[in-house]
């Protein structure tokens, strides 16, 4: 069944300039773009967007880092996309992510992981909605 899902690439990745290979990556894996936009994250939309996470003790670091720099928000679309997305991402852990994996090529530690992808339809439905409210 074709889905949609979010893929945000992260400040670390940005600074870096990797938008275009992690873009032709998701491409090269039969994504398709939808939507896509560069943003800055506010301190609203980060407490909104993991509001899951605000308890936890790595989420000001996490936070600080979200709000460092620029992200790029992309609505992909494929067959299975939540998936497939998430499978081609890799682990959260880049330590642990598979070989060829956006993480394991471009994450730096495990906050800065480089990409964020949505991991059920209720939390695509859910982000998609607060990066792309319009």
């Amino acid at each position: 069944m074709e889905q949609k899902t979010l893929l945000l690439i992260k400040p670390n990745a940005t600074r870096k300039n990797k938008i275009g290979s992690i873009l032709k990556i998701v491409e090269d894996n039969g994504f398709v773009i939808d939507q896509l936009k560069m943003f800055t994250m506010d301190n609203e939309l980060a407490d909104i967007f993991y509001a899951e996470h605000i308890v936890k003790s790595f989420y000001p670091q996490l936070k600080s880092f979200m709000l460092s720099g620029k992200i790029v928000g992309a609505v992909l679309s494929r067959e299975d996309a939540i998936l497939k997305l998430r499978e081609l991402v890799g682990n959260t852990n880049y330590e642990k992510a598979a070989l060829g994996t956006i993480r394991f090529l471009f994450a730096d530690s495990f906050t800065e992981n480089a990409v964020h992808a949505s991991d059920s339809p209720e939390s695509a439905e859910r982000e998609m909605s607060l990066i792309f409210p319009e």
